[in-house]
């Protein structure tokens, strides 16, 4: 089971990376349900989770997710990473910048047939606005 949980894995970065929302999309239930601290609504099933990586992909289009560390419990996983993107487009009502930016965060991903089915990402987006130079170092 480990194995197979850690495979999914392995290509659910590896489609994040990809920069295809549609190839992104396919790794989640239709029925998934996902929440991200940077997003005021629920991603609800394959349709929400297509929206918001276009999202992310049109404000960073170089967005590179690396895995850090991951916690593996059957079908249950807690990815730590770090995202490296060059900020390009709009976000959070933001205009480009052109700015280098880097953030940490962790997802608790729950599987079901080899595809998310429930998502929670929780990342520094106070991090990512203080490379933007919106918020002061601290």
């Amino acid at each position: 089971m480990r194995e197979h949980t850690l495979a999914v894995i392995e290509q659910l970065v590896a489609a994040w990376n990809a920069h295809d929302p549609v190839r992104v999309a396919e790794w989640y239930t239709e029925d998934c349900y996902g929440l991200d601290v940077a997003i005021a609504q629920p991603q609800i099933g394959r349709a929400g989770v297509q929206r918001m990586f276009e999202a992310y992909y049109q404000a960073f289009p170089d967005l590179e997710i690396r895995p850090d560390d991951m916690v593996i419990d059957g079908e249950r996983v807690a990815l730590f990473w770090t995202a490296y993107a060059t900020h390009s487009g709009p976000i959070l009502n933001i205009p480009p910048s052109g700015r280098r930016v880097t953030a940490r965060g962790v997802n608790r991903l729950v599987l079901r047939d080899g595809k998310v089915h429930e998502t929670l990402t929780i990342w520094d987006v106070a991090g990512m606005l203080r490379g933007l130079g919106l918020l002061p170092d601290l």
